[in-house]
């Protein structure tokens, strides 16, 4: 495939241009060249983007996501990193999911006031220590 404008790259990715040039100015992506005022990218700057996008889902800081490229721009994930982020979003998920729990309990929770309710007392002193 032949290198791609960034108006093709902005179409098919949906990252806006201006993040694009962010990403650029951070070190996340080059053109291969300009076309006049115009960026052009090698095509799998597509692939770099997919990766982005998909550490910064995750919670990956753009500094982490940077140590996810070679020097040359070739996707390189840290499986250190990725193993790391995986185990903070599990933890999150186990606190959410108590929290939710909680909350749907002192939603139906026949006490006369909320702050009677243990499991909502629970969830007030969890969102404290966050």
């Amino acid at each position: 495939m032949d290198e791609i404008g960034i108006g093709d790259v902005v179409r098919r990715s949906g990252v806006p241009a201006s993040t694009l040039r962010y990403y650029e100015e951070r070190g996340l992506i080059a053109p291969v060249r300009r076309q006049g005022l115009t960026r052009v990218y090698a095509p799998t700057v597509l692939e770099q983007l997919a990766l982005i996008a998909v550490c910064r889902s995750a919670g990956f800081s753009l500094d982490e996501v940077a140590l996810m490229f070679t020097p040359d721009g070739r996707p390189s994930p840290n499986r250190a990193m990725l193993a790391a982020k995986a185990d903070e979003l599990d933890a999150t998920i186990r606190k959410l999911s108590s929290m939710r729990d909680d909350l749907r309990h002192a939603a139906a929770c026949p006490a006369p006031s909320h702050l009677e309710c243990p499991s909502f007392r629970r969830a007030l002193g969890l969102a404290q220590n966050s």
